[in-house]
């Protein structure tokens, strides 16, 4: 991609301003159930290029109870900041009490999740179900602005449906009551993953606030997707999710689009191989051996398949049992290489797939 297709180059990345936080760059990880976890968040900094990682989406109650794995979730490192951790629920003091408690943790951000169309969210009024009551979600929201003195966000879809596309007016509200950007994907609830994203919509958003950066989601696996949302949008910053599990160098890759137009391939298989296994052993830092193995099987799979590594040897992989057996797999699929190309040379894209099928049955 040449300097022709942006029309301003700086020598420096483009940084993001939330409230009085500023971001080293306007390309965010998105907080992805099951995925967007400490040992991922760590490998997307050392790749660099991403301006703020947000934690998977973690219950207010679960961490005012001090549940083990809402704990777990909001884990952090030295290299992983500045950072946000995503919160849910429908009350609003559960969800003041566990803001204040992010900020005694040290948490750099708090994001508020209206975005998530899972049931067993939405059965309970969290997640998007929260674009269905006005009032009472603006109340809730304020309530968490007013209560902490470090930057709220929030994340949202377009709507619930077609026919309550809500975002606009949320968003022009939560601007007035203190929230320093709100991320849209340009989705309603009732489609799930189904169909293109609404570009259009998000930038009725954009069109709706009078200060605040507005941050596009959804359907960017690369360069060109960015720069379309940016273009077809007028956002002031990205949110990448799916897109960075399956390339963690996109980040990297849209900071060198910006800075010099010019953008360089993303790992090759001995990169992916060393990357995959340094995330393995960060994960085995965070949960021990033994857990490692077992939850690092999801990501491990869809590393090996865009790798392109022979179907009995990613069986082998998902297989192991422990931690020898997982490092026998990983030497044999480091020895036999990719299939077909080399193991320096480009490899396909590949993408992560999004849930089918029915909101309510995910």
């Amino acid at each position: 991609m040449t300097s022709s297709n942006h029309q301003e180059r700086s020598l420096a990345p483009q940084t993001l301003q939330f409230g009085s936080l500023t971001l080293p760059s306007r390309y965010l990880l998105s907080p992805l159930a099951g995925f967007t976890n400490l040992p991922f968040r760590r490998v997307c900094r050392e790749i660099g290029g991403v301006g703020l990682c947000t934690t998977d989406l973690v219950s207010a109650r679960g961490l005012l109870e001090k549940n083990e794995k809402s704990i777990q979730l909001i884990k952090t490192h030295e290299v992983d900041t500045p950072y946000s951790v995503q919160i849910f629920g429908p009350d609003p003091i559960e969800m003041r009490d566990a803001a204040q408690f992010l900020v005694e943790y040290g948490v750099d951000s708090i994001d508020i999740n209206m975005g998530c169309p899972v049931d067993r969210i939405t059965s309970g009024g969290a997640g998007s179900a929260m674009m269905c009551s006005v009032n009472k979600t603006i109340e809730l929201v304020q309530t968490v602005v007013d209560a902490v003195s470090i930057p709220v966000t929030v994340k949202m879809r377009l709507g619930w449906d077609d026919t309550q596309l809500t975002a606009p007016k949320f968003a022009r509200e939560f601007e007035q009551v203190g929230v320093v950007a709100v991320a849209i994907h340009g989705r309603t609830r009732e489609q799930g993953f189904r169909g293109s994203v609404n570009r259009e919509g998000i930038r009725k958003v954009v069109e709706a606030v009078e200060v605040i950066p507005v941050i596009g989601n959804g359907d960017i696996l690369n360069v060109e997707d960015a720069q379309r949302m940016f273009q077809e949008t007028g956002c002031q910053g990205i949110s990448i999710g799916r897109g960075a599990l399956a390339n963690p160098w996109i980040f990297r890759q849209l900071v060198e689009w910006e800075t010099t137009g010019a953008v360089q391939p993303p790992g090759n298989f001995d990169e992916r191989l060393n990357l995959m296994m340094r995330q393995f052993g960060y994960l085995e830092e965070l949960v021990g051996p033994r857990r490692a193995v077992v939850m690092f099987r999801k990501m491990g799979h869809w590393y090996l398949k865009g790798m392109r590594v022979r179907k009995a040897l990613r069986h082998q992989f998902q297989t192991a049992r422990d931690r020898d057996e997982l490092q026998i797999a990983l030497d044999a699929i480091s020895e036999a290489g990719p299939v077909g190309g080399s193991r320096t040379g480009l490899l396909p894209e590949m993408h992560v797939p999004v849930p089918s099928g029915p909101v309510e049955k995910w």
